[in-house]
C-alpha cells in the first residue's frame, strides 16, 4: 500500500512544526485561507473552511483506477455491456422511484440560487428552502384553480366536437375519401373470410375508466408528494454533501481544483435550466398574446400549454400546434381563422430556436440535434412523458459534467454543436 501523502507537501505553505491551534479552521493556513470559501454569488454552492482539513486517514484513490484499469480484453467488453444494459433496465424498472429522485434534483439547481440570495437577510437554509417551496406551491395551486374550470371545459367539450372539426374539414377529406373507402372493403372482405373459418374473436378486458383515473391519480399524487419533500430537503441541506466530498480528498490541490469544478459545473446547470425555464415563459406568454389576439378562449390555459409542451423538444411544440388547430376549428367559422393561431404558433418557434436561444444560451450549453433527438427517444422509452420532459436538463448535465473532466471531454464535445 503507498505511504500516506506528507502533510506538509500537501498543503502549501504550511509549517513543519504544526500544533493542534493550527489545525482549526479559524487557523487555517495561509492556502487555505487564499482560497474563496464563498464567493457571495447565489448560483455557486459554499463550501466551509472545514472541508479543507486533511482527514487523519485519507481514502487510497489510487486503488480506484488501479481496478479500472486493469484489463481490456474480451470478458472486460462483455462485462461493460451488461452492466450498461443492467442501467437501462434498472432505470426502467425503478421510473417509479428514479424519476421523483431526478425532479427533485433538477428542482435543487433551479431553486438554489434563490435560497443563497435569501442568505443575504439571514434566513438560514431550512427557512430559506421552506419560503421558496412554498411560494412555488402557492403559485401552482392559484393556477391551477384559475385554469380548472377552462381545462374542463375543453375536455367536456372533447366528445362532441369530432363532428364539428370533421365537418370543417370535409374539404380537405375528399381526396382521401376514396382510399378510405377502398379500406373498408378490403376489410369487411377481411372479416368474411375469418368468420367463414369459424375462428372465435378473443377480447382481453382491461382495467375500467374509473380504475385508470383514479390509479393514476393516485400514483400522481404519490410521486408529487414525494417531489416536494425531497426538494425541501435538498435545499435545507445546502451545500451539505459538496463540504463532505470535498474533505474526503487528501490533497490540498485536490480540494481546490473540487471547489472550482463543484462551483463551475452547479453555476452552469443552474444557468441552463433558469434559461430554459425563462424562454419556455416566453413562448407560453407569446402563445397566450397571440390566442387573446385571435380571438381563442382560454388564452392564458394555452400558453401553459406551450410552456410545459416547450420542455419536450420537437415533439412537444408539435402536439402544440395540433391542439391548438383544434381549439382554432372548434372556435372560428373559417378553417383560415382558425389555422391562424398554430401558424402564429409556428413563427414564435422560429424565432425562439434560430434567435432567442442562441442568444441566451451560449455556445458551451447548447446542444446538437442528433443527440437531443436519440436523447429524446432513449428517456421516452424509459421514463415515458416524464422523461421526454427531463431528456435536454439530463443531456445538459452530463455534458456539463464531461466537459469539466480531461477523460470525459470526448463525450461532452459529441453532445455539444
Amino acid at each position: 500500500m503507498a505511504a500516506p501523502p506528507d502533510r506538509s507537501a500537501a498543503t502549501p505553505g504550511a509549517t513543519s512544526d504544526a500544533s493542534p491551534a493550527a489545525a482549526s479552521p479559524a487557523a487555517a493556513s495561509p492556502a487555505a485561507r487564499a482560497l474563496p470559501l464563498d464567493d457571495r454569488e447565489p448560483l455557486t454552492p459554499d463550501v466551509g473552511p472545514e472541508a479543507l482539513e486533511t482527514p487523519p486517514e485519507a481514502p487510497d484513490l489510487g486503488k480506484l483506477a488501479r481496478v479500472l484499469s486493469e484489463g481490456s480484453d474480451i470478458r472486460t467488453i462483455a462485462l461493460v455491456g451488461l452492466l450498461v444494459l443492467a442501467i437501462v433496465y434498472t432505470l426502467y424498472f425503478a421510473a417509479g422511484l428514479l424519476v421523483p429522485i431526478v425532479v427533485a434534483i433538477m428542482f435543487d439547481f433551479l431553486l438554489s440560487p434563490a435560497v443563497r440570495w435569501l442568505r443575504k437577510f439571514r434566513l438560514p437554509d431550512p427557512v430559506g428552502g421552506a419560503v421558496v417551496v412554498v411560494g412555488l406551491l402557492a403559485v401552482l395551486v392559484v393556477a391551477g384553480w384559475q385554469l380548472a374550470t377552462p381545462a374542463a371545459e375543453w375536455i367536456r367539450r372533447g366528445p362532441e366536437s369530432v363532428a364539428q372539426v370533421r365537418h370543417k374539414l370535409e374539404a380537405l377529406r375528399k381526396p382521401v375519401e376514396k382510399v378510405t373507402t377502398a379500406a373498408a372493403q378490403v376489410d369487411s372482405v377481411t372479416q368474411v373470410t375469418n368468420g367463414a373459418k369459424g375462428t372465435p374473436a378473443v377480447q382481453i378486458a382491461g382495467p375500467s375508466f374509473s380504475q385508470q383515473v383514479f390509479g393514476g391519480s393516485m400514483t400522481f399524487l404519490g410521486q408529487l408528494t414525494t417531489v416536494v419533500f425531497l426538494t425541501y430537503f435538498l435545499l435545507a441541506a445546502g451545500d451539505l454533501f459538496l463540504t463532505k466530498v470535498i474533505r474526503m480528498l487528501p490533497l490540498f490541490g485536490d480540494k481546490r481544483r473540487a471547489v472550482e469544478i463543484a462551483r463551475e459545473t452547479e453555476a452552469q446547470i443552474s444557468v441552463f435550466i433558469i434559461t430554459s425555464t425563462l424562454i419556455g415563459l416566453g413562448v407560453g406568454a407569446a402563445t397566450a398574446l397571440a390566442a387573446w389576439a385571435v380571438g381563442l378562449p382560454s388564452p392564458v390555459l394555452w400558453g401553459l400549454v406551450a410552456y410545459v409542451l416547450n420542455y419536450i423538444p420537437y415533439i412537444g411544440n408539435l402536439v402544440t400546434m395540433v391542439l391548438l388547430a383544434l381549439a382554432g376549428l372548434l372556435t372560428f367559422e373559417t378553417v383560415g381563422r382558425a389555422l391562424l393561431v398554430p401558424a402564429i404558433f409556428f413563427g414564435i418557434n422560429v424565432v425562439e430556436g434560430n434567435f432567442v436561444t442562441p442568444l441566451l444560451m451560449s455556445r458551451r450549453l447548447q446542444l446538437n440535434t442528433v443527440a437531443v433527438f436519440v436523447g429524446l427517444l432513449f428517456w421516452w422509452f424509459v421514463w415515458g412523458i416524464a422523461g421526454a420532459i427531463l431528456a435536454v436538463p439530463i443531456l445538459a448535465v452530463v455534458k456539463i459534467v464531461c466537459d469539466r473532466f480531461e477523460t470525459l471531454a470526448p463525450v461532452g464535445e459529441f453532445l455539444g454543436e
